[in-house]
């Protein structure tokens, strides 16, 4: 049989799923991003001047590219540096060094993977350093290879740049941008941050040694563009589908799809709360996971349900799975936060708001004793649904459990709306918490 025939015959319908669940989940979950940002081109010449002027000329420079996620900062950073390796001895060169804040959480740390990655750990054996700067001094001197002129540049990538900011003294920022102002080894600082208040974080220091050269990306992308990403991220190809029929229905279900209008008001919502494409990859991931022999395309329903699914909060899911004690003592806490404007409180005053609930009631069904309701308590502060003011004051004061002072970590719409969700609760419950104040 001919490769045509073979490919215009219909395949059974479990195995086109199959094809069309690991094509897209290997297209979303890779994240294929373009090759470079698009309307970016200032950006892009500027950052690159001030990266060739290190790389090529021996000058250094600090910078700060600043942006809400998903506009691209990190895509923009790797297209300069492809384009600038890409030239003649800059490859040999330039030595590069990845730093982030999530990662790197104070400089002890951040300092052993600088060592890691300039390949210095050798170098360094068992030196012990007098401080950070002696540190740092040393492992840059060890890079040189004889005067300045011969120094290889070193680029330093500080992604979520504000974190660093709240290292003690900010000694690593501090050292990194005077070693940038000074006539030492070529160094480039580069930091990635998605808050525009960054440089009210830095101390005086800090900020007098940084060069105050910011770029600035902000999100481009129309909600037209953004819905036609959506298409073209679920898009199957023509060409290569082996089924040309089931391809066909997709692609015109996924066109209707996009054109349904609660499923446009789910998108836009998703739009204009995050432009960011790993967002969306996450929300067609889980619309997609729900296509099945039954199912086999995706329907407004899905995406609904998906975009309900991403979107739910966590500790209202906690709140389902609480017993009935502790749901009275969660709105027994609500209505304390109610009287006293957010104040601070203890278990006594929550056992007390509960037993008056108790004595409006006829029948002693939630009767609890104190130590039942103290164990509630401490499973409710496990969760996290409360916790202590000051717990390492308690510990010292040797304060009673029931008299330690803590805040409810819920508010008003949270403990209501985990109450309609709540299985069989009971009504008077559910009255007592709607009510103005217990």
């Amino acid at each position: 049989m001919s490769k045509r025939k073979l490919k215009d015959s219909p395949m059974p319908i479990g195995e086109c799923i199959s094809q069309v669940q690991t094509l897209l989940r290997e297209r979303l979950c890779h994240q294929q991003l373009p090759q470079r940002p698009e309307g970016v081109d200032s950006q892009h010449k500027h950052l690159m001047e001030l990266l060739k002027r290190t790389a090529v000329h021996g000058e250094s420079n600090s910078v700060l590219i600043i942006g809400p996620r998903g506009t691209g900062k990190t895509l923009l950073l790797r297209c300069v540096l492809a384009e600038l390796l890409a030239e003649e001895d800059v490859d040999k060169t330039l030595l590069q060094v990845h730093l982030n804040g999530l990662l790197q959480t104070d400089d002890r740390i951040a300092l052993k993977e600088i060592t890691r990655q300039l390949s210095l750990e050798n170098v360094v054996g068992d030196q012990v350093f007098g401080s950070f700067a002696e540190n740092l001094a040393f492992l840059l001197e060890a890079l040189k290879k004889g005067d300045r002129s011969s120094s290889r540049p070193v680029l330093f990538i500080l992604d979520e740049f504000d974190l660093f900011a709240h290292h003690k003294n900010q000694t690593l920022l501090y050292n990194l941008l005077d070693v940038s102002q000074s006539a030492q080894t070529p160094v480039a600082v580069v930091g990635l941050t998605c808050r525009l208040d960054v440089l009210e974080l830095l101390e005086k220091r800090v900020k007098s040694r940084f060069s105050h050269r910011q770029i600035h990306l902000l999100p481009s992308l129309s909600f037209s563009q953004y819905l036609q990403a959506v298409q073209a991220q679920l898009h199957l190809p023509d060409t290569t589908f082996p089924d040309t029929t089931f391809c066909y229905d997709w692609n015109a279900s996924l066109k209707a799809l996009c054109e349904d209008k609660s499923v446009e008001a789910v998108l836009l919502r998703h739009f204009n709360s995050t432009k960011d494409f790993r967002s969306l990859h996450r929300l067609l991931m889980a619309s997609l996971c729900r296509v099945s022999v039954n199912n086999p395309t995706i329907k407004p329903a899905d995406l609904l349900d998906a975009s309900r699914l991403l979107s739910a909060d966590a500790m209202t899911n906690v709140l389902h799975g609480l017993s009935i004690l502790e749901l009275c003592l969660v709105i027994a806490m609500k209505h304390l936060n109610d009287i006293y404007d957010g104040e601070p409180f203890n278990l006594q005053m929550v056992y007390n708001e509960f037993k008056r609930f108790l004595q409006r009631k006829s029948n002693s069904l939630y009767n609890f004793e104190l130590p039942v309701v103290m164990k509630a308590f401490e499973h409710l502060q496990q969760l996290e649904v409360v916790r202590p003011v000051d717990a390492a004051a308690a510990v010292a004061a040797r304060a009673q459990r029931e008299y330690q002072l803590v805040r409810l970590m819920l508010d008003h719409s949270q403990i209501m709306e985990a109450l309609q969700k709540y299985p069989q609760c009971p009504t008077d419950v559910k009255q007592w918490a709607a009510s103005a104040f217990g």
